[in-house]
C-alpha cells in the first residue's frame, strides 16, 4: 500500500546565492485514500465512551504493552472472555447497546455474533482505534447461507484494515500481515483460502478449525476454508457511528459492486438478501473507496528560494493535532498543518503524523530533502 504522492515528484530549484539544488527523495509514504463513501464516525467526546472505559476498565489487559496491534488483540480477547456465546437464546438483554450487553454478559447471559460486533466496535473506538461494523455471509443457493456480524479495525502499524471476529476471537493473516474483509474474500474466491492462515487469540495461534455448540448442544466445527467462505458477501455500515447514535442509528449499508457481485446473488435464509434494490443499500464500484485510509497524511511539498513549505491534510476521526519530528532522533512536537523551514542544511529529514483525541498516532509521513 505505497503511494508515490507528492513526495515522489522530482522537485528542484537553485537556492539563491548558495546555488544549492534541493530535491525531494522518495520516502515511500503510505497511500492516502480519501473517504468518499462513509458518512460519519464515532464521537469520542461523548460521555458514553468514558463510561465504557471507567466502568469496565478493559485497558487493564494491555497495561505495559506498547505494540498497537497487540493491544487491539488483547482488547478483543477481553471481549470474548466476558461474553459467552449463545446463538439460540430466546432473549438477549441489552439488545444492540454495548453497556446493556456487557452488564448482562457479566451475569452469565450469552450472545450471538451481532452483539459481539457492536461491543467490539464501541470498545475499540473508545481507545482510539478506528473500527467499523460489517455483515457477511457465504450466500450459496441451497446452502450454506446466513449472516455473520464482525468488524474491521484500522491498524496504523500495518497501514491497513483488518477483519476482526470478536465472537470467535480470531482473524486471518498472510505472511504475518492481518487481512481485511475484502482480502479474505479475494483469497477465498482465488483458491478457497489455501494461501492464508486462521489465527486465534492474542497470541495469534494458527488453527485449522473452530466452532461452537449447535442448538442441541453438539459442538459443530468449521474449517478455515468454511470460515473464509463467510466473507464471500460483505456489507459495511455506511454510517460509522453506531454507538454514538444509538438508538437512532441509521443502518444504511454499502456493498462492493465488483464482477462477482454483479454475476451472483447473495442468498440469506433461502432467498436474496433483503436489501437488494432498496434505499437501504448503496453499491460502490471502487474498492479503494471502501478501503479508505484513516489517519494517513496527504502532504504537499513546495521548495522556495531559501525555504521549504509542507502542508498536511488528513481524514483522522476525532482529530487532535499534527506532530512533527525535526530529525530522526528528535522528539515528537505539535505542529500546524502548514510548516515552513529554512533550507540551510545539506539534508533535511522530517516525519509527521496525525494524532487523535485518544493520543493514538497515525502512520508516519516522511519528507526527505537532499542537496547536491
Amino acid at each position: 500500500m505505497k503511494n508515490a504522492g507528492p513526495l515522489c515528484l522530482f522537485l528542484s530549484l537553485i537556492i539563491g546565492c548558495t546555488q544549492k539544488e534541493y530535491r525531494v527523495e522518495n520516502s515511500e509514504n503510505p497511500e492516502f485514500r480519501a473517504n468518499t463513501v462513509f458518512a460519519s464516525y464515532e464521537n469520542l467526546s461523548l460521555p458514553k465512551f468514558d463510561s465504557l472505559r471507567t466502568k469496565y476498565k478493559p485497558d487493564t489487559v494491555f497495561h505495559g504493552e506498547k505494540d498497537e496491534f497487540a493491544r487491539i488483540l488483547l482488547l478483543r480477547n477481553w471481549i470474548r472472555s466476558v461474553i459467552r456465546i449463545n446463538d439460540f437464546a430466546t432473549d438477549y438483554p441489552g439488545e444492540g447497546y454495548p453497556e446493556g450487553i456487557l452488564d448482562a454478559a457479566m451475569k452469565g447471559h450469552g450472545y450471538h455474533c451481532g452483539h459481539y460486533m457492536v461491543v467490539q466496535n464501541a470498545i475499540m473506538n473508545a481507545y482510539g482505534y478506528v473500527t467499523r461494523c460489517l455483515g457477511s455471509g457465504p450466500g450459496v443457493e441451497g446452502g450454506p447461507d446466513g449472516h455473520h456480524g464482525i468488524n474491521e479495525i484500522w491498524v496504523n502499524k500495518y497501514k491497513k484494515w483488518f477483519l476482526s471476529d470478536a465472537k470467535y476471537n480470531h482473524h486471518f493473516e498472510k505472511n504475518g500481515i492481518p487481512l481485511s474483509a475484502l482480502e479474505v474474500r479475494e483469497e477465498y474466491l482465488k483458491n478457497k483460502a489455501a494461501d492464508i492462515v486462521l489465527v486465534k487469540g492474542a497470541g495469534r495461534t494458527v488453527i485449522a478449525d473452530d466452532g461452537v455448540a449447535n442448538e442441541k448442544g453438539v459442538y459443530v466445527k468449521r474449517t478455515k476454508e468454511q470460515f473464509a467462505q463467510w466473507y464471500t458477501w460483505l456489507e459495511w455500515d455506511m454510517n460509522n457511528n453506531r454507538y454514538s447514535a444509538w438508538p437512532d442509528f441509521n443502518g444504511r449499508l454499502t456493498m462492493y459492486n465488483d464482477e462477482y457481485f454483479k454475476n451472483h446473488t447473495w442468498i440469506w435464509d433461502g432467498k436474496p438478501h433483503w436489501a437488494y434494490n432498496t434505499e437501504h443499500v448503496k453499491y460502490v464500484d471502487e474498492r479503494k473507496a471502501i478501503e479508505w485510509t484513516p489517519n494517513t497524511i496527504n502532504g504537499n511539498v513546495h521548495i522556495g528560494a531559501d525555504s521549504v513549505n509542507i502542508t498536511l491534510a488528513s481524514i483522522t476521526p476525532n482529530f487532535k493535532e499534527y506532530q512533527v519530528k525535526l530529525s530522526p532522533q528528535a522528539e515528537w512536537v505539535k505542529c500546524d498543518s502548514s510548516v515552513t523551514l529554512a533550507l540551510d542544511k545539506n539534508t533535511l529529514e522530517l516525519s509527521f503524523h496525525a494524532v487523535n483525541v485518544s493520543d493514538v498516532s497515525g502512520p508516519e509521513y516522511k519528507v526527505v530533502l537532499t542537496s547536491n
